[in-house]
């Protein structure tokens, strides 16, 4: 069992007051640091490869997972209110943690999927379809300078732990797109060619639009194949994150 009684420190006002402030993506890319936060998301951090600067926890976390490696980290035992008053959750019952942001050299020779983001604005659909690329074994993400900040609280708890296996590279899509010799670029629009027809080549680029204005028509005389979902019913269109799911399975199968 965890004793408690030596490890209950006090938080600065200095400290609380530099977490809160990485709930902003200004003084998160200042500090080169983000937010983590819920029990899943943190067991998550503790296994990767993330480095962790500051790791704040309840008993009641500690007492859930007796045995999860917490050595080395630096690690502060307080309350659940202390939690949610700088933290995003409005109830946050087991831990906060400040992480160290990564880079990641940027390298699709070896990826038999890649998926691409053109402007895509909704924090929680990039975290949902960062989950969904962890769920097919895609470990790379090309987005636009314009799409939603990956190191967004919002987007890291949507991810549900799937940031640590799935990085995020911004980049000027239309430079990264027109300069690809080796992936075949399949774009998603409303009057593709249906993908139950499509014989897919590999290694492949999925690039899936903005959620209200699609593929920035500047990038689709690049796309090797637009492609659709199939509509049989009478439903004007489909999240962009479910529809990334359906075209990785359907990309996918055997």
């Amino acid at each position: 069992m965890f004793n408690f009684s030596n490890s209950l420190i006090m938080i600065s006002k200095q400290r609380a007051k530099f977490v809160k402030s990485l709930k902003l993506k200004k003084y998160r890319k200042k500090a080169t640091s983000f937010l983590v936060e819920g029990a899943k998301n943190i067991i998550e951090l503790i296994h990767s490869d993330y480095d962790i600067e500051y790791l704040f926890v309840t008993e009641k976390f500690l007492n859930a997972y007796p045995n999860l490696n917490i050595s080395g980290i630096n690690l502060t035992v307080c309350s659940e209110k202390e939690l949610e008053s700088f933290g995003t959750f409005q109830s946050n019952e087991y831990a906060l943690a400040v992480a160290r942001m990564k880079t990641k050299p940027l390298d699709i020779s070896k990826e038999k999927l890649v998926l691409a983001l053109d402007d895509l604005s909704d924090p929680g659909n990039l975290g949902t379809m960062l989950r969904i690329a962890d769920w097919y074994g895609l470990r790379t993400v090309i987005a636009s300078k314009n799409t939603a900040d990956f190191y967004s609280p919002k987007v890291i708890n949507a991810t549900m732990g799937s940031f640590t296996r799935v990085h995020v590279h911004y980049v000027n899509l239309a430079d990264f797109l027109s300069g690809n010799i080796s992936h075949k670029v399949y774009g998603a629009v409303l009057n593709g060619e249906n993908i139950h027809l499509v014989e897919f080549e590999f290694p492949a680029i999925l690039l899936m639009g903005n959620e209200s204005t699609g593929i920035n028509t500047s990038l689709l005389s690049i796309v090797y194949k637009k492609i659709t979902i199939p509509r049989i019913g009478g439903a004007e269109s489909l999240n962009v994150a479910v529809s990334t799911a359906v075209i990785c399975d359907n990309m996918l199968r055997d």
